[in-house]
């Protein structure tokens, strides 16, 4: 039993053209995920699954399992515990939760205080912290007890006048199955599970508008300073589309989308459209760096059903081998983040037997592009359009591009404010000036369609290279770079020249077993000059230990230009 019927006119479609024409949502004139999708499933079925969280850090694999009921009770709990601590309706709360389960919780009871929730990374240092909480302005945080968290928030505190009050959800992973465990909470900070432990579990509807604020995210920040991007209560019903007809999930399916839950991609993929369609939430709560083998072993002893993670996760499962019996349960997969190369595409698909689908979006909406199952995938495209959004491809005068050209890639009809597409870069008129323009949203992403209708994404509008009139964009160059055995991931930018104007650089991590040398060097330029046109090879490599990235993964290209710049002055 799911709800996916209440919200949609039809829910299954014969194709593409039958979902791109068909697709018809209901929104409700009062819509609150908190109420209309937790509680209501507590009301009809309160043992239905609903999250299952694992972490496998330590000797043992930890593991807690939450129905709707539960949600919904302690969703309950933790709105009369921020209530208690002065938050209400409008209010902006930051959470710094990694993947408890309180992540999920929390964000239930926001909704249902008309509170405005604000993710954020467990990477922030005091500096961000700061800027995003007088930015907001933020009145309260809630975070987890980690070393580096806690004394970022504490260093944040005195220079954020608009914070009340701070709650340390203590205890580490182990006391998610152990609450008597104690927690690292400072003297000045609320105990969070006791506050939660020690609340009603009754809660009376708060009213709240469509229109009003839900959610605030802050930009990856890949130029200038972060963004808030404002979405509001209709947002979670946007991703249908995402959950339901790009990641399969199913009902009562056990879906994992790797993600932090400081960023979109949480809401994306683990929460708000995949409940919707009754899917059940994995929460693997890593602390260390990143395994892949603790990924599979998890997924494995799961028995995962839809599976979803940024291309860099498939390349180091790749790298370090993958485990069949991780995807022994899995009928689909999907990436979104980057950019995935035909060379991971090929290898997984040899070695698991499932395609991946790709897809494209922004923090600004769901899903825009997908390889939604029905037409076959073109390796290195991120498919066709959703059914939500009119989208479409401009030159720099706002005139249409023809099929095989690159131009600026749009959503015409954002006027009318389709579901899901957010409200506002707050208190940003610049910006808002920049991307809007004549009731089109202009992503500022450059991309260009097939004949076929496929759509190939080339990088971000300030990412293309002009080289002595050539256009590059960076994808086509490391999507070549990424399929030699010496390169794991790498990043390609312009950079300056005195004669060319910019050049082609590539910044590149080496697989273990390879070192850096001349000779290396010459053979990666060859190897782009047998593989794609020869203006495109690199005639700068850099080797590094890493590449510089935001927090939700993304390769900050913006850096690398930016020192390179710096550099030549």
């Amino acid at each position: 039993m799911n709800l996916l019927n209440r919200f949609l006119e039809r829910t299954t479609f014969d194709s593409y053209e039958d979902f791109k024409t068909n697709y018809k949502l209901i929104v409700p004139e009062v819509f609150n995920f908190g109420y209309d999708i937790v509680d209501e499933y507590a009301r009809l079925q309160p043992d239905k699954p609903a999250l299952v969280w694992v972490n496998n850090d330590g000797e043992k694999l930890l593991e807690k399992r939450y129905t709707f009921g539960d949600i919904s009770r302690l969703s309950n709990k933790t709105a009369n515990a921020l209530r208690e601590k002065g938050i209400c309706y409008g209010d902006k709360v930051m959470l710094i939760l990694r993947q408890r389960p309180e992540v999920w919780i929390t964000l239930v009871a926001l909704c249902k205080l008309g509170a405005i929730a604000i993710p954020a990374s467990f990477q922030l240092t005091a500096h961000d912290i700061v800027y995003r909480c007088n930015a907001a302005p933020v009145k309260f945080i809630c975070a987890v007890d980690d070393t580096d968290v806690v004394k970022a928030v504490c260093d944040a505190r005195p220079e954020c006048p608009t914070l009340t009050g701070v709650a340390i959800l203590g205890g580490g992973p182990e006391a998610v199955v152990d609450h008597s465990l104690p927690g690292n909470i400072p003297e000045d900070c609320f105990d969070y599970r006791a506050m939660i432990d020690g609340a009603s579990e009754e809660f009376e509807r708060v009213h709240t508008d469509n229109g009003d604020t839900m959610l605030t995210y802050f930009s990856s920040g890949t130029s200038g300073m972060p963004k808030m991007i404002v979405h509001d209560f209709r947002y979670p019903l946007g991703h249908i589309t995402t959950a339901k007809y790009w990641q399969h999930v199913e009902d009562e399916g056990l879906h994992l989308t790797v993600s932090d839950s400081g960023w979109a991609k949480f809401a994306w993929g683990k929460i708000y459209g995949q409940w919707i369609c009754g899917a059940v939430m994995v929460a693997f709560d890593e602390q260390t760096r990143f395994t892949p083998a603790k990924l599979m072993a998890a997924m494995a002893h799961l028995k995962i059903t839809t599976f979803c993670a940024p291309p860099t996760i498939y390349r180091f499962m790749i790298k370090e081998g993958i485990m069949p019996e991780a995807f022994a349960g899995v009928h689909h997969c999907c990436t979104a983040g980057e950019p995935l190369f035909a060379e991971v595409t090929n290898t997984f698909k040899a070695e698991v037997g499932l395609d991946i689908h790709e897809g494209f979006g922004q923090t600004e909406g769901p899903v825009l592009l997908g390889n939604f199952g029905w037409d076959p995938i073109k390796p290195g495209s991120t498919g066709k359009p959703t059914a939500l959004m009119d989208i479409d491809l401009i030159d720099n005068d706002g005139n249409p591009v023809e099929d095989g050209n690159v131009g600026r890639l749009v959503i015409r009809n954002a006027g009318t404010h389709p579901v899901g597409l957010f409200l506002e870069y707050y208190k940003d008129d610049a910006a808002m000036e920049r991307s809007w323009i004549d009731g089109m949203y202009d992503t500022g992403d450059m991309a260009w369609r097939d004949a076929d209708g496929y759509f190939h994404f080339e990088g971000r509008s300030d990412d293309v290279i002009k080289c002595s009139g050539y256009r590059i964009g960076p994808y086509e160059v490391e999507s070549v770079l990424i399929t030699h055995p010496a390169v794991l991931e790498c990043a390609v930018t312009a950079a300056p020249d005195p004669i060319r104007g910019q050049v082609v650089k590539a910044t590149i991590v080496l697989t273990k077993g390879y070192t850096a040398s001349d000779e290396l060097v010459k053979e990666l330029q060859n190897h782009v000059k047998h593989n794609t046109a020869p203006y495109k090879y690199p005639r700068i490599v850099e080797f590094a230990a890493s590449l510089p990235k935001t927090t939700s993964g993304k390769i900050r290209r913006v850096e690398i230009r930016d020192r390179d710049a710096g550099e030549s002055k």
